[in-house]
């Protein structure tokens, strides 16, 4: 082979490369959708039906860190304490759908002997999941945002004038 061949084949394999990178998802993290659901669940003591969140993932993943920290507290630190905070060295089995504050098979707390702290309705919460290279987030909240009474609002007439 002579030069020229050299260096149209340095050409080609270097265009490949630009083509693999640029035009394939071959070198970038997947991306896990988050889908939260509240369903109502009758405990078995009152009888009382009470709210239980669910997320639901876009496929089954083998999770290696699910965690659930207040956004607020994210806002004034990127390290803060989250609320509750599942680790797996080797990845869960798989799941495409969790409960809340739940254990999930082949998961263990990341701090051993804390507990999962309970959602605030209105307040603003972010689930990070992260399964191997692929990664995900969602900021929900349990139940609507307190209503604050507007100073512009009319008051109703109740009498029966």
């Amino acid at each position: 082979m002579n030069k020229k061949s050299f260096i149209l084949i340095g050409i080609a394999l270097v265009l490949a490369g630009v083509y693999i990178v640029c035009f394939t998802g071959l070198f970038r993290p997947k991306i896990i959708q988050i889908v939260k659901a509240n369903r109502p669940v009758r405990t078995s003591r009152t009888g009382a039906t009470t709210s239980m969140v669910f997320f639901l993932l876009d496929n089954d993943y083998s999770l290696t860190e699910v965690k659930v920290v207040p956004v607020a507290a994210l806002q004034t630190n990127k390290l803060a304490q989250p609320i509750w905070h599942l680790v797996s060295d080797s990845g869960s089995d798989d799941v495409n759908l969790f409960p809340y504050g739940q254990a999930i098979n082949g998961m263990d707390l990341a701090v051993a002997g804390t507990e999962t702290g309970p959602l605030q309705p209105g307040v603003m919460y972010r689930i990070f999941v992260v399964a191997g290279r692929a990664k995900g987030q969602l900021d929900f909240q349990l139940g609507a945002p307190p209503v604050s009474p507007s100073t512009n609002s009319p008051t109703p007439d109740n009498s029966d004038n």
